[in-house]
């Protein structure tokens, strides 16, 4: 169904996370997967620029809004559809909230997404992003994505290879051939978490790399780390008004690596190496709170810009530039936005 909303609901403000977005065309709201599909069938044949969002937590959107039309899902569900001696076979639709599936699987006993606890937007927006956290990405549990190809016009069930996953990256991001439709997880049936991989969360369980821990104490620990970080959505905190680590982590050469000097990093495919986007920021001058026209860096964690209330997003981009060039010229890296960036640029 097409919505006729109130003038402050055509503000895409009202569907992101950042709470920041100028006006839309149209705000088309799907709570069925053919509803969905016959709205990106229609305006591919009209021509009409259309805007596919879920729960907000990826996407800044400009000042001026889009012009076209906006397709918002609210399609909700989660079904088992095949299980054998290796686990379930878990379809979520795609306007599924990422969390709420999380909770599911973890009250269910159901292994393998528990570290990415916490994590805003809806299901079928992972895959896009593959999201990752904690040790785990999307992908590591990821059978199939369900999805509508708008060129071809039909229905397709893509493999992992066929995503090209890759780190916050696949086949899906900044390309808007795909609406994805539903995702299916392969996860174990087991009370323990899968083998924990990150130090940090190792480190607040007591834990050793390797190690499994019960799936709810593995969930709550990292719900904690991340509401530490203001990375758990809360309404009257302006940290959580944000779109959560908006610098990917860069990946440069083993050579170019050599000639920073001493730093955290971490080993990266294919001999490169990955550095903390946070260490650079913080140590090219840019400490948590740090503070532009009503936005800032969050004060509980170096990597989120938000908007603190009064904030546009031009400021959060004019922000965001000053940072990633202060970074470029302490440490000669060049950090990319995480987000998808809707009608704004950095």
């Amino acid at each position: 169904m097409t919505d006729t909303p109130s003038a402050p609901e055509r503000f895409l403000a009202a569907y992101t996370t950042l709470r920041l977005g100028g006006p839309a065309g149209t705000v088309t709201t799907a709570v069925h997967t053919d509803e969905a599909v016959e709205t990106v069938r229609a305006a591919t044949a009209a021509g009409r620029p259309l805007l596919i969002l879920a729960g907000g937590s990826n996407v800044v959107v400009g000042d001026e809004g889009f012009a076209g039309e906006v397709l918002v899902l609210r399609d909700r569900g989660v079904e088992t559809v095949g299980e054998d001696q290796t686990g379930l076979l878990v379809r979520v639709s795609a306007g599924e909230p990422w969390d709420d599936f999380v909770a599911t699987a973890v009250a269910n006993g159901w292994s393998g997404v528990e570290c990415l606890s916490g994590i805003p937007g809806a299901a079928g927006s992972t895959p896009i992003q593959n999201v990752g956290a904690y040790g785990q990405e999307v992908a590591h549990t990821i059978e199939a994505v369900h999805a509508y190809d708008r060129v071809a016009d039909e229905m397709l069930v893509m493999t992992p290879e066929q995503c090209r996953f890759g780190y916050r990256s696949s086949v899906f991001k900044h390309n808007d051939r795909y609406l994805v439709t539903a995702v299916d997880f392969r996860l174990p049936r087991s009370g323990e978490s899968a083998p924990i991989r990150y130090a940090e969360l190792a480190r607040s369980l007591g834990a050793e790399a390797g190690d499994r821990v019960p799936l709810g104490l593995a969930r709550d620990t990292v719900l904690k780390l991340r509401a530490g970080k203001g990375m758990v959505l809360d309404p009257e905190d302006r940290d959580t008004w944000s779109v959560g680590s908006f610098f990917t982590n860069p990946v440069v050469s083993a050579e170019f690596f050599g000639t920073l000097g001493e730093m955290p990093h971490w080993p990266a495919p294919d001999g490169t190496v990955k550095i903390p986007a946070a260490w650079l920021i913080e140590n090219a001058g840019f400490p948590k709170g740090f503070a532009g026209a009503g936005v800032a860096i969050s004060g509980k964690h170096t990597l989120a810009l938000t908007n603190r209330g009064g904030g546009s997003t031009a400021a959060l981009l004019d922000l965001a530039r000053v940072i990633r060039d202060g970074v470029r010229e302490r440490f000669g890296v060049e950090l990319h936005p995480e987000p998808v960036l809707v009608n704004c640029a950095i």
